[in-house]
């Protein structure tokens, strides 16, 4: 059975249609990497995922579990917050809490959720920051950090409620080149039988070593999805040669 099932996913916002009808599943411990321009929907997709965003038409279930079903769409926030707990999302910016400390960062969310003793949250929000490498930070302020560790902390916070998929948005666009490889790395060190993951990504050297899986999305649609080698040593589509060409012409 498939951790993750998506099925005729829509979004519009007021007349303009953002997902056309987007199908994919994923098995556990698969890394699916989703790659295209700016507004092919790539963005709205993965906020649909988290219902950040509602989707307009289509089912999402998890484990064989029936999370959104676009016919029946009688969600409410409660159902909301549910679902959300079964997907970890790494943002663009970071989105820590300033007021925060690193440990504090992490804490949050299973202390909030009472999801285990605070001895148990202590211990496993050490042990996250320590797979971040950043075990000398735990009590800085994120204003005390690189832009990279900062993307670190958030990876170990949205890894702290041991979500089903791990979700990641174009997570290095926001830092230096520099600071680009070092959370590459933390991403790539995440991958096991055990994780599931989806990235969104302009890094197409990274995309191409990490993923088992790649989606191109062009015009709100799967232009092409295939393995690794197949979308980016033999793209089928005229649409996903062009975009390539132009990504590797730029790097």
């Amino acid at each position: 059975m498939s951790v993750l099932e998506v099925k005729n996913i829509k979004k519009s916002f007021g007349k303009t249609e953002v997902l056309k009808g987007i199908d994919f599943s994923l098995e556990k411990g698969e890394v699916l990497v989703i790659i295209g321009s700016s507004g092919s929907g790539k963005t709205t997709l993965l906020r649909c995922l988290n219902f950040l965003e509602i989707a307009d038409e289509g089912t999402i279930s998890v484990d064989g579990k029936l999370l959104f079903d676009g016919a029946k769409p009688d969600i409410n926030d409660r159902k909301i917050r549910e679902n959300r707990l079964h997907f970890g999302l790494v943002f663009q910016n970071f989105n820590l809490f300033p007021q925060y400390t690193v440990i504090e960062n992490v804490k949050l969310a299973p202390t909030l959720l009472k999801k285990a003793s605070d001895a148990e949250i202590e211990e496993k929000a050490r042990n996250l920051i320590s797979r971040v490498g950043l075990s000398e930070k735990v009590d800085n302020y994120p204003c005390q950090l690189s832009g990279g560790q900062q993307q670190r902390v958030a990876i170990a916070r949205a890894l702290a409620l041991n979500p089903d998929i791990l979700c990641f948005d174009e997570p290095t666009s926001a830092l230096d080149p520099e600071l680009t490889g070092e959370v590459l790395k933390v991403i790539k060190g995440l991958k096991s039988k055990d994780s599931t993951m989806i990235i969104v990504t302009h890094e197409m050297e990274f995309a191409k070593n990490v993923a088992d899986k790649v989606i191109f999305m062009a015009d709100g649609v799967i232009e092409e999805m295939g393995t690794p080698e197949e979308v980016f040593d033999n793209p089928k589509s005229s649409k996903t040669r062009s975009f390539l060409n132009k990504a590797y012409e730029n790097i």
